[in-house]
């Protein structure tokens, strides 16, 4: 499933293959960390291997929630390579990669939920 979805960041980000894995799993493992879990376990559900990728990237739990999850993961975006220009395009790209994949209603909860996130979507 996620191959499309690296293809896209290749495409429309400009950041390689190895850049856009490792870009996904940052995110998704952010999404666990932060977001409300009964909304991110419905994602992971709708999103086939989406939670075990999470489970391998992400802040990996070691900065708590909240803005140091997400401080974390961007550090981990930028030590992947990325600028902020391409973390915002990341970003924008996986959330409207979910939107098409399990709907508009179940991804802006998710994003709501987490304060300052919107900057990136």
């Amino acid at each position: 499933m996620f191959e499309e979805l690296i293809a896209r960041l290749v495409a429309n980000v400009g950041i390689s293959e190895e850049q856009a894995g490792k870009a996904i799993k940052v995110i998704l493992g952010f999404l666990k960390q932060a977001g409300p879990a009964d909304k991110v376990n419905e994602l992971f559900e709708k999103m086939p291997g989406s939670a075990e990728l999470a489970g391998s990237g992400g802040t990996g739990g070691m900065f708590g929630g909240g803005m140091m999850a997400a401080m974390g993961a961007m550090g981990q975006l930028q030590a992947a390579g990325l600028g902020m220009g391409e973390v915002q395009g990341v970003t924008r790209e996986i959330v409207g990669y979910a939107r098409e994949n399990v709907g508009d209603d179940l991804v802006n909860d998710i994003v709501r939920s987490i304060p300052g996130i919107g900057q990136f979507v």
